[in-house]
């Protein structure tokens, strides 16, 4: 499991695009990415709490392959979004019209940072099931309608690497 959990950080944080500063940001693009950067923040922050919570050594290492996959392909976001001169967010109410952000509920996250030991493992879990959940919704949706083939590339690859984490985080919660 170690193994597979080490060559699933690899592969996914190894795959990063740099920005092609020649394009212009399609409105598409732009909007998963503004959507995915507070969204993979989140995420960050949520198995961020697993380093000195979480119970089982499994789960803190898959936090840590999610953590550091996560912030760079955050980075890398920013990047495109920069280079092409878009802001880094959109207004408040842009996204009200396909659903609005998809994020966490922040409360959840203040909870999740009063747990410890196995029902912190639980409910980490269980969270992070339904963000990776949303995740994939959104990536999905911009394979099959964004513009720009790096971002589609990136939107691919979380699609992969979110329906792994969520099969490898249900078999957690099935052995716990």
């Amino acid at each position: 499991m170690r193994l597979l959990l080490i060559l699933l950080a690899f592969v996914v944080s190894g795959c990063a695009a740099q920005p092609d500063t020649t394009l212009r940001g399609d409105p598409l693009d732009v909007m998963f990415l503004q959507m995915m950067i507070p969204h993979h923040q989140q995420g960050v922050e949520m198995v961020a709490l697993a380093k000195d919570r979480a119970q089982d050594d499994e789960l803190r290492m898959l936090a840590a392959a999610i953590e550091s996959t996560q912030a760079s392909e955050a980075g890398t976001m920013r990047g495109w979004l920069t280079s092409w001169g878009e802001p880094l967010t959109a207004p408040p109410d842009s996204h009200t019209g396909h659903g609005g952000m998809r994020r966490s509920d922040p409360e959840e996250v203040g909870r999740l940072s009063a747990l410890r030991g196995e029902e912190f493992d639980r409910r980490l879990l269980n969270v992070m099931i339904a963000h990776q959940d949303d995740a994939v919704q959104m990536a999905r949706w911009e394979a099959g309608s964004g513009a720009h083939r790096e971002v589609k590339d990136l939107a691919d690859r979380i699609e992969r690497s979110r329906t792994a984490q969520i099969g490898m985080m249900k078999k957690f919660l099935d052995r716990a």
